[in-house]
């Protein structure tokens, strides 16, 4: 009965997500926007990125971006902190700012009656943003704070271990330390938002209660402001090594928790659909995929265990987590590389392939129950340049992998021997 009410929720959100308009708008200064108009509830939601994110950050100080994107609304042009919060909570908007490796996002979600008001603080924060010394001192403590705690965090431990060895001497590989933190100033802050926050790096997405017409001139307002193009350097390819490893950091605690990971692929790669039903089928689909089944319900060697495709801009991975008793890791790792020789050494079968692009096709949609899902959405497809009809594409492109697909991109990414293991704890046998 619960599959059967699944897929009745599934088709009637694939005929909203069929029915999707997406309109392309470009400002009169040139500014680009992707528009998806819904004029049933009176909400704009608003989606921008700007390319590059922590990769960016200066080696030394890392945590930069991450730091920027907590003080953007702490105060800007002639309001300070508590007054641009106050002024928020009068609009009763959203506005958030973050980041990721390839990534500087900020987001916007308001009434439609305050819409024009709400653009003018996104446009305060990206424009003028203040970096008073005491929101600086107070977002660089909450920040350190953190980092504290996840020094004494098994999972933070494995995840900023795993990166350093996936990818040694890259960016990538880099990420924020007490010590990185501490060497943030104030001018550091200042001098981060004109390079990097430029035109030519972003992409706008916009869903909710506004007119091609009406938005236009109210994106101009609000980004024609911004620098026109950015001097930042290039960030080199890479790739994970191809040789596994196995890295253990000894902790005297119960259970041992692992990152692993090897060469993936990326976005643009015509084989992304394969790997996409092939990682739901291994790793990726919970207690549909075959690690959940083999470790944790038959052998209740873990209570969880799971695999992703990771693809950055400048690299690609495959990457999974497993944690356990430390006496039942070894057997759980075994288990994991034996699943990995059996996906690329024969075919999946019939069901588990269909059930695996029902899923896919069926879930995707139910991503899209707000405005601010749909305008994350969009600016996904825009900056992994999958197409304005990507929407309309997306089922087929996952609906024609076939069991020979599954097979061959298994034999290329499912190489145990080419592995990273990174396990943080005190794993008997290993």
């Amino acid at each position: 009965m619960k599959y059967a009410l699944f897929l009745v929720a599934a088709l009637l959100w694939m005929g909203a997500a069929q029915a999707l308009t997406i309109e392309r708008v470009v400002t009169p200064s040139g500014i680009e926007a992707w528009l998806v108009q819904d004029h049933s509830n009176p909400i704009v939601a608003l989606q921008l990125s700007f390319a590059g994110g922590d990769a960016f950050d200066p080696e030394g100080k890392e945590g930069l971006a991450a730091m920027v994107a907590g003080l953007l609304d702490e105060g800007a042009g002639d309001l300070d902190a508590l007054a641009f919060q106050e002024r928020i909570d009068d609009l009763s908007m959203s506005l958030a700012f973050a980041t990721d490796s390839d990534n500087f996002l900020a987001s916007l979600k308001t009434l439609s009656e305050n819409r024009d008001e709400a653009f003018k603080l996104l446009r305060l924060a990206l424009t003028a943003p203040r970096f008073d010394p005491d929101a600086v001192a107070r977002v660089s403590a909450q920040t350190r704070a953190a980092l504290q705690q996840e020094e004494q965090d098994p999972q933070a431990q494995v995840a900023r271990a795993f990166a350093a060895q996936l990818y040694p001497g890259h960016p990538y590989g880099r990420v924020a330390t007490l010590d990185s933190v501490k060497q943030i100033g104030a001018d550091d802050l200042k001098a981060w938002a004109p390079a990097h926050l430029t035109r030519d790096r972003l992409v706008v997405s916009v869903v909710g209660d506004i007119t091609p017409a009406e938005l236009g001139p109210l994106l101009d307002a609000t980004l024609a402001e911004l620098p026109a193009r950015s001097a930042l350097p290039d960030i080199p390819e890479v790739a994970p090594p191809a040789k596994g490893q196995v890295k253990i950091l000894r902790r005297p605690i119960p259970q041992s928790v692992v990152s692993f990971g090897g060469p993936g692929i990326k976005r643009d790669d015509p084989d992304w659909y394969s790997a996409y039903v092939m990682n739901y089928i291994f790793g990726g689909g919970g207690f549909s995929s075959r690690l959940m089944s083999e470790v944790r319900v038959k052998r209740g060697l873990a209570y969880g265990v799971g695999t992703g495709l990771v693809p950055h801009r400048h690299a690609g991975a495959i990457e999974g987590e497993v944690a356990t008793r430390n006496d039942k890791l070894a057997a759980s790792l075994e288990i994991i590389k034996q699943e990995m020789r059996r996906m690329a050494d024969s075919d999946v079968s019939a069901a588990e392939l269909g059930a695996a692009k029902t899923y896919l096709n069926g879930a995707f949609p139910l991503q899209m129950a707000s405005t601010s899902s749909i305008a994350s959405l969009l600016d996904v497809v825009q900056r992994e340049h999958l197409g304005i009809d990507y929407f309309d594409r997306r089922p087929a492109l996952i609906g024609k992998v076939s069991a020979a697909d599954v097979r061959r991109i298994a034999g290329r990414l499912l190489d145990p021997d080419a592995m990273t293991f990174v396990v943080v704890g005190d794993p008997a046998g290993m």
